[in-house]
């Protein structure tokens, strides 16, 4: 740390690691940091916290199909524009907010679209009709994909890198606790109430969010630096360098893999394997609770181990799911909540140490806008993924499903190609010489 204007250590305090992320004025319990003493978790639980209503709105919409369907009389077809509008509106809102997001205060931006975020579960919940809720999840999709971005780049900006995996693994569990206590609890209100009662609970919680974030984050602007905002300039930066490429190429690989397999599970589970319509619960139920546990210990084993080792460990142990689950026949419960189970755990999990791996392969004052073109990237390459998947699958007259396994061997295939590619990627360390 440089010497100027800052006050010296005192005897007993810890030194202030050099990989602490750039700029950062958050320190684990205890050392002195630029100002004041701020602790880790208190900000990766608030930016937990946005993870999961991000993540539980988008699979919120799932289960309620059925309600859909009677309410509006809609197609299939028009269902899916409900999850495809989402998608590609993050994808790219993300990659024209990209070209600006670094002028600004992280923590302020994050509280930005955490509040556009609420509006728009607010007009989801008031939806008179189709048109109005398309065009509300299309406003929500746009602030979820944006906030996704915002609360990595501010993990890269103020957690070390030598607790970065930890606190990514944390982060990311809010998928598998949105899975066990997020879905059951909102289907619960959903059936108690109406189904407008999920969308009210998830914008009552962004406010609770908003104050919490206001509170407990800290100023994360060290990346901003002032000159003449050149967006040219600001392309050739992000993709003109070979490193960034690489990092776009490994995620959208990874998201393209794993959207090929994701969206079909439920539906060929029922139409192939026999699992009950009622039974479907378990399954998000179980995936969701081992993948809370695991995560947190995938991102240990990527602090201690190395991101591309873990990855590489974890995207080779996908396979067997991967592959699994997409050529499972008829099949007792228990093993096609097995299939199902491990699917979750391994092809989420290997996701935490690439993301450790990207946000250290970008400089901090390009990160904002990385992330954001990195969310972009990766919206659009799930929504492809669920698009090819759909085409090369067909369903026979007697409701079964074929293809499937052919489009798991596609998804196998592309990961191996990613865990060579993460290989070729450089961290800013690496880059300047630095061990890391």
């Amino acid at each position: 740390m440089p010497e100027s204007g800052k006050m010296p250590l005192s005897a007993d305090s810890s030194a202030v690691s050099p990989e602490t992320g750039a700029g950062s004025e958050i320190i684990d319990c205890g050392a002195v940091p630029d100002t004041e003493t701020i602790h880790e978790w208190p900000v990766i639980l608030v930016l937990a916290a946005v993870q999961f209503v991000h993540i539980l709105d988008f699979m919120m919409i799932m289960p309620l199909g059925p309600v859909f369907f009677r309410l509006y009389d809609i197609t299939p077809q028009q269902f899916g524009f409900l999850i495809t509008v989402y998608t590609f509106s993050a994808g790219v809102c993300s990659f024209i907010v990209a070209f600006f997001v670094d002028r600004f205060d992280r923590k302020h931006v994050l509280i930005s679209l955490c509040a556009g975020f609420t509006l728009a579960m607010l007009l989801c919940a008031l939806s008179i009709n189709y048109q109005m809720l398309l065009c509300s999840r299309a406003i929500a999709g746009i602030f979820g994909g944006l906030m996704s971005a915002t609360v990595f780049s501010i993990i890269a900006d103020l957690i070390p890198q030598i607790r970065r995996g930890k606190a990514t693994g944390t982060v990311m569990s809010s998928f598998s606790f949105a899975a066990v206590a997020g879905m059951p609890a909102g289907l619960f209100f959903a059936s108690l109430l109406s189904w407008r009662a999920p969308f009210f609970v998830l914008a009552a919680l962004s406010l609770f969010i908003i104050l919490a974030a206001r509170r407990l984050l800290p100023p994360v602007k060290a990346h901003i630096q002032t000159h003449q905002f050149n967006p040219i300039k600001q392309l050739k930066n992000i993709f003109l360098n070979q490193n960034h490429v690489f990092a776009f190429l490994l995620i959208s690989m990874l998201m393209f893999s794993g959207y090929l397999v994701i969206p079909f599970i439920s539906t060929y589970m029922v139409t192939n394997v026999g699992m009950h319509v009622d039974e479907l619960p378990y399954l998000y139920f179980f995936g969701g609770l081992f993948s809370f546990f695991t995560a947190n210990l995938f991102g240990r084993f990527t602090d201690r181990y190395g991101r591309r080792i873990m990855f590489a460990i974890l995207a080779m142990l996908s396979l067997v799911p991967v592959l699994w689950v997409t050529h499972i026949s008829e099949a007792p419960l228990f093993v096609a909540l097995a299939a199902s189970t491990l699917f979750m755990i391994l092809v989420t999990g290997r996701v935490i140490p690439v993301m450790a791996l990207i946000t250290a392969a970008v400089r901090p004052h390009l990160r904002g806008s990385f992330m954001t073109f990195h969310m972009s990237i990766q919206q659009l390459s799930a929504g492809l993924g669920s698009l090819l998947a759909g085409s090369m699958m067909v369903m026979t007259a007697h409701g079964k499903i074929l293809h499937y396994d052919s489009v798991g061997i596609l998804a196998a295939i592309i990961t191996v190609i990613g865990i060579l590619l993460a290989t070729q990627i450089k961290t800013v360390e690496e880059l300047d010489g630095k061990p890391e």
